[in-house]
């Protein structure tokens, strides 16, 4: 049975003392796929040396995070941009718009956010959306840069219903991790009326742990209980969740 993550910050400051250890008992889990996203420049390298030191399994995004977006934000897409000329990547992410912490760049993240959408559409890659507190200034953009070569996923979403049904329609399947497992989520409410087939799971560590992890440090393995969460939901086998999920990603992320 294979689970995919697929949105794991394995370079994490957070996994700095059991890293590998971490990512043996995420392979031990049957966890044996792990997409990593960017945040910004900084964790270009470690991202690369975590790739080749786990070629089969660890799959990377370039991209830059809304929460980076800052003074200094052209000189971070140059980057992104650069290295998506030079690298192989899967995905352009994560990338979005966050209005948790501060609104101050709120015009530099839409405009980052679209820009980047645009390289996925140049590179043919798909997006890995990073919306909070945000839903309709990011789907602000999704709806000027929609249509053909817009797809991917909508990461860690924690939207209701309708904006589920919103953003496949912009061609993105539903990031699902321990968000699903919590007594106050409230997707798990609507989450089986939404067909298996634009769902994957993902941990978002070392953030967000499930239960019953939450308030800790989150890692890989846990995907297996985000699974059992979504095989009570949906009410089949955690086997078929492994393997509808895993298709999933598949599709999104063509490996």
């Amino acid at each position: 049975m294979t689970f995919t993550d697929t949105h794991t910050h394995l370079y994490s400051e957070e996994f700095a003392q059991d890293r590998d250890a971490m990512i043996q008992r995420a392979f031990a889990a049957g966890v044996t796929r792990l997409f990593v996203p960017s945040i910004d420049s900084t964790y270009t390298q470690q991202m690369y040396d975590l790739e080749a030191q786990y070629p089969e399994n660890v799959f990377l995004m370039m991209g830059l995070h809304p929460t980076y977006v800052k003074e200094n934000y052209l000189d971070e897409l140059a980057h992104v941009e650069a290295h998506l000329a030079q690298h192989k990547f899967y995905a352009v992410g994560e990338i979005g718009v966050d209005l948790y912490w501060d609104k101050t760049f709120l015009k530099q993240q839409q405009e980052a956010f679209s820009r980047q959408i645009q390289l996925a559409k140049q590179y043919k890659l798909p997006i890995n959306i990073h919306c909070r507190d945000a839903f309709d200034e990011t789907f602000d953009v999704l709806e000027s840069e929609k249509g053909e070569g817009l797809y991917g996923i909508f990461h860690c979403f924690t939207g209701d219903f309708e904006q589920a049904q919103r953003a496949i329609g912009y061609g993105m399947k539903l990031g699902i991790g321990g968000v699903a497992t919590f007594k106050n989520g409230k997707i798990d409410q609507f989450l089986a009326d939404i067909p298996l087939q634009n769902i994957v799971l993902e941990t978002d560590a070392p953030y967000l742990s499930p239960v019953p992890h939450r308030g800790k440090r989150n890692e890989s393995a846990y995907v297996a209980l985000v699974a059992q969460k979504l095989a009570e939901l949906y009410g089949v086998s955690v086997e078929e969740i492994a393997r509808v999920t895993t298709q999933n990603s598949k599709e999104v992320y063509g490996v």
